[in-house]
């Protein structure tokens, strides 16, 4: 009798063990469906051209390439689609091409709100932690200063990149993307004492290179 509970015991024992291995296995194997992305990066200069303008000038008003920075925010639809919602900031300056007298450069703050769709692709030359995307994003783009200047307008993205992960958890993320904005209506700019431009309706664009970890849970 002595025996036969001991047998039972080992057998409880060794149940509860394989319980706990095929749970733990299970739960290493979740997938992960969010991703998180502070990142640094460079972004272009963008002009957009101004009325009224002389015959023979290309009278513009430009805003300056300078260092941007900001984080994204993604779930995973499913293991290689990625639907994430960004924002990216730009620090830089508003200045005048081809204008007489030229206005003085002001300070500007640009705020970029995306929803960005992106696809990995499994490419056999590369191993299995490098995974390059393709891009497509929409969004708005809001550009202010201390004056007056202040509008909110469409834009969208196209790009791609490389994501390279280092375990389940933990990668980092390289990406490069063409950003046209669609200045339409007009905006107005104040280019000093008594003086306005008006941006034309027209698209505007810029390049955009950034990096950062990539953190999934």
């Amino acid at each position: 009798m002595t025996n036969i509970a001991a047998h039972v015991c080992r057998t409880a024992l060794l149940l509860i063990v394989f319980s706990h291995v095929v749970s733990a296995q299970q739960l290493a194997e979740k997938p992960l469906r969010f991703d998180f992305t502070p990142f640094i990066g460079y972004r272009t200069s963008m002009s957009f051209p101004i009325e009224p303008h002389v015959s023979g000038t290309s009278p513009r008003v430009a805003l300056d390439a300078s260092p941007s920075f900001g984080a994204a925010l993604g779930m995973r639809l499913e293991e290689d689609g990625l639907i994430e919602v960004r924002w990216a900031r730009q620090d830089s300056y508003v200045r005048s091409d081809d204008i007489s007298p030229p206005f003085p450069r002001q300070r500007v703050t640009l705020d970029q709100f995306h929803g960005d769709f992106s696809r990995e692709f499994t490419v056999d030359e590369l191993p299995h932690w490098a995974k390059p995307f393709a891009l497509l994003s929409v969004g708005a783009t809001h550009i202010s200063s201390r004056s007056d200047l202040s509008f909110t307008r469409f834009s969208f993205g196209i790009g791609g990149g490389l994501r390279l992960y280092a375990s389940r958890h933990v990668g980092f993320k390289i990406q490069a993307e063409w950003l046209p904005v669609l200045v339409d209506p007009q905006v107005a700019l104040i280019c000093g004492s008594g003086c306005i431009v008006h941006i034309r309706s027209t698209v505007g664009s810029q390049g955009e290179v950034f990096m950062g970890p990539v953190l999934r849970f």
